[in-house]
């Protein structure tokens, strides 16, 4: 029967070795696991800046719409979507909820500008008519229309002359201008529906005139 001899020390120094890969062992475990879990991380912290990334720009379509605003918000819901299922794929916590797309707001249409009723037409008011020359109210007839009134430059006592009416007929004449009048006796003949002498002219006459142009002659008695 052969013994065997250990040396004094050799089994401490096994018992050393043993307990040193065992502590290697662990700290290369925990340096696995926490460069695992390390990874983990930066991947989902990816993840939700990309989706912040989407979010943000979605925001600023919504504040400034265009006509491809839809179709652009619906685009970046679907890649949030996706990163969604990548995050649940890799394990991340819960997928982010993204808010439903506002729908633009429509603006109602300009109401149309009412139309103004044309302006009507201003009447035209017809032109004053001429006030006529109504013969002055009196017990005679009118005679000679129309005609003028001068003088004959006969003296004496107010007095007419005629080449219409006979010696003796009393006549009436009216200056419409300043509306006096008189009334002689023809006491002579002349080519005239009737001529005042001096006398009577001044009766009737307007300052500085010598023709009656608006005169009303009467037969009277």
């Amino acid at each position: 029967m052969t013994r065997t001899y250990r040396r004094p020390g050799q089994d401490k120094r096994k018992r050393n070795i043993v307990i040193g890969v065992a502590v290697a062992a662990l700290v290369g475990g925990g340096l696995a696991v926490g460069t695992g879990l390390s990874s983990a991380s930066t991947f989902c912290d990816g993840l939700d800046e990309r989706i912040r990334e989407n979010q943000q720009f979605m925001a600023q379509q919504r504040a400034n719409p265009n006509a491809q605003t839809e179709a652009i918000l619906a685009n970046r819901q679907a890649v949030i979507d996706l990163i969604n299922v990548q995050k649940a794929q890799g394990g991340c916590g819960g997928a982010q909820a993204q808010a439903p797309a506002a729908k633009p707001t429509t603006t109602a249409p300009a109401a149309k500008p009412t139309t103004a009723a044309p302006a009507a037409k201003p009447t035209t008011t017809a032109p004053a008519a001429k006030p006529t020359t109504a013969a002055p109210a009196g017990n005679g007839q009118v005679v000679c229309p129309g005609s003028t009134v001068t003088l004959s430059g006969e003296g004496g006592a107010p007095a007419a002359s005629s080449g219409t009416h006979p010696v003796g007929t009393v006549l009436r004449v009216r200056n419409l201008d300043n509306n006096k009048s008189i009334t002689v006796t023809v006491t002579s003949v002349s080519g005239s529906c009737v001529l005042l002498n001096n006398a009577a002219f001044e009766e009737v006459r307007e300052p500085g005139k010598f023709l009656i142009r608006r005169a009303v002659i009467e037969r009277v008695g």
